[in-house]
């Protein structure tokens, strides 16, 4: 059967482990009667190497326009991930925000991330409310944040969107917890130490 002639000749590997080159090599020494099975199988196994060669080759934070949004965010490919980020020239914080995904975009290449001035992508969109970050996964909208509230200004670390992009499951964060935590656990601190520190004042008074 072609299982066993796929076993005997790959050398032990699995078909599914299998490149291009070793497939090629594979079905020069097929029988003609599982030559249409091996055809099927190596369709198969074609997809599946170039579905998973789309999803690792993002690493990046492209720019689009208007034009591009449909290809490159709504149809960017079945169960990808996509982080859209909304910004204007000339804003400091959608400036910062760009930094930050370009680092997370390095570190996370099976999401796709994407950026579009607003005056390009979405006409008569209210500076107000850049930046904009938008998660989409196959065509639909997951997640959004809008304006600079919802991003921690310019307090916002690129840990801090890890971990929201992390919530949604757009990226494979290893984050157990979220970073604020810290900062909300250093301020409470601070002020059971001044509260504490006013009492002793009155006592000694």
């Amino acid at each position: 059967m072609l299982e066993n002639t796929i076993e005997k000749k790959s050398k032990g590997k699995d078909y599914d482990e299998m490149n291009k080159d070793e497939l090629d090599d594979l079905e020069d020494e097929i029988d003609d009667e599982d030559e249409k099975m091996f055809e099927m199988y190596r369709r198969q196994r074609m997809k599946e190497m170039m579905e998973q060669q789309k999803k690792s080759s993002f690493g990046s934070v492209l720019e689009i326009s208007k034009a591009d949004w449909v290809d490159q965010v709504n149809k960017a490919g079945e169960n990808v991930w996509v982080i859209v980020h909304v910004y204007s020239e000339g804003i400091p914080l959608c400036k910062l925000v760009n930094q930050h995904l370009v680092q997370l975009a390095a570190r996370f290449p099976t999401t796709k991330f994407v950026k579009g001035r607003a005056s390009v992508c979405i006409p008569n969109y209210p500076e107000k409310n850049v930046p904009t970050l938008f998660i989409y996964r196959n065509g639909d909208l997951k997640k959004q944040w809008v304006g600079p509230h919802e991003i921690f200004g310019m307090n916002c670390k690129v840990e801090d969107l890890e971990w929201m992009f992390g919530q949604v499951g757009a990226v494979p964060t290893e984050m157990e917890e979220n970073p604020r935590k810290q900062i909300h656990d250093v301020m409470q601190s601070n002020i059971r130490s001044t509260t504490t520190g006013g009492d002793d004042d009155e006592d000694d008074w």
